[in-house]
């Protein structure tokens, strides 16, 4: 009889000789046929690549390289409009400004002083400069990419981070779920629940400025989520020593687009420069069946980006996929939970979504005033 898996492990059980193991792989450009060229076991794809390529075969692709793959890619040129990345930054730097007046600078991930961040910049921005945002996150990219790993009806949630010169390198260490969890909660958690927290969110970054590699970008370890005990291996010194030993670093260029597995272990890395900046618009993006690191205000969101976005459906400057793309970055896409009671499913088993609702309204030109009514309306159903 074979023994029994034990499901339930302890930190000292880790082994660095399986963890060397499968970090000792090396990425084969053969498997990735959509990529440009693998550098450093990362496999770099060329935007228009992507965005050409049979979707179908490009989410099966990404999917496999999240899960069985090295676990990290980057996107060139996945913004070829440099100027929408730029307006961006601007709003950013009015929201650095504005909550630097109401003495809202702390930031519990890294030194104070080291660098500048926004919590919840989706929502911010949303409310900052809806023109800004609809033209930003109308990129088709970041949801093909999502939607190969999350599937449909995922949440984006977003943080900006700004390293000054002389920022200091994290930790290395793995994200949200059970990595933003001490050692002692993640033992209690059975070793399935530690592979399905890898599946329930998918880390990615916007660069807004060039990152040569004196800026310190973040430093990855390929094929280290695949490390099923890596959540409870992250902190332990001879981890620690190994990731220093082998992790690779890639410059990045403004637009340029990163996405790894929360799994995988990564740490920022230290801004060398006396003068440079390093500022990204970091992007945790959940599924559906999973809960959000940030509570965002969708339904404000979906008010303030409305007449916008009627606008430029007037105007014939947003096509099908990019008004797409900017709901699916809005509204929930989710029908639960909900009050079953008052919000029942009456056009098959769910309710109706937020991003179903967003979508209905535009396709049939309802002013404001209706689509604020119908929010409400769908607001009131969904409470207990």
């Amino acid at each position: 009889m074979n023994q029994p898996l034990t499901v339930f492990v302890r930190a000292d059980s880790v082994q660095l000789q399986d963890f060397a193991r499968l970090c000792g792989q090396h990425a084969n450009p053969q498997d990735y046929p959509h990529c440009s060229e693998v550098q450093g076991n990362v496999p770099i794809y060329q935007a228009q690549a992507l965005r050409e390529g049979d979707r179908g075969q490009v989410l099966d692709e990404l999917h496999r390289l999240f899960r069985d793959g090295p676990g990290v890619m980057v996107v060139r040129q996945g913004y070829a409009d440099l100027n929408v990345v730029d307006r961006h930054s601007q709003v950013f730097d009015a929201i650095f400004a504005k909550e630097a007046a109401q003495g809202l600078t702390a930031d519990h991930f890294a030194k104070a002083g080291s660098n500048g961040r926004i919590w919840n910049s989706l929502q911010k921005a949303a409310l900052q400069s809806p023109s800004s945002f609809v033209e930003y996150y109308a990129n088709p990219l970041l949801g093909l990419v999502a939607e190969a790993w999350l599937g449909p009806g995922f949440q984006v949630t977003a943080q900006v981070n700004v390293v000054h010169p002389g920022g200091q390198a994290q930790q290395p260490h793995r994200d949200y779920h059970l990595g933003f969890q001490t050692e002692d909660v993640v033992e209690r958690f059975p070793l399935p629940l530690h592979a399905l927290s890898q599946y329930l969110t998918l880390q990615g970054a916007v660069a807004h400025s060039d990152m040569p590699l004196e800026t310190g970008p973040t430093l990855l370890l390929p094929f280290s989520q695949q490390y099923a005990q890596g959540y409870l291996a992250w902190r332990r010194p001879e981890f620690i020593d190994y990731f220093q030993q082998h992790a690779v670093q890639l410059p990045l260029n403004k637009g340029d687009l990163l996405f790894f597995n929360p799994a995988l272990f990564h740490a920022a890395g230290t801004n060398q420069t006396p003068d440079r900046q390093r500022m990204a618009n970091l992007l945790q993006i959940s599924s559906a069946f999973g809960k959000p690191m940030e509570s965002v205000d969708r339904e404000r969101m979906m008010l303030a980006l409305y007449p916008c976005l009627l606008q430029r459906l007037a105007d014939q400057v947003l096509d099908a996929q990019e008004l797409d793309a900017v709901i699916a970055c809005t509204a929930d896409g989710y029908s639960f939970p909900t009050n079953l009671d008052t919000d029942p499913p009456l056009h098959g088993l769910a309710p109706q979504t937020g991003q179903q609702l967003m979508r209905q309204a535009l396709r049939e030109r309802w002013t404001y005033a209706t689509f604020a009514d119908r929010v409400a309306q769908m607001s009131a159903k969904r409470q207990a």
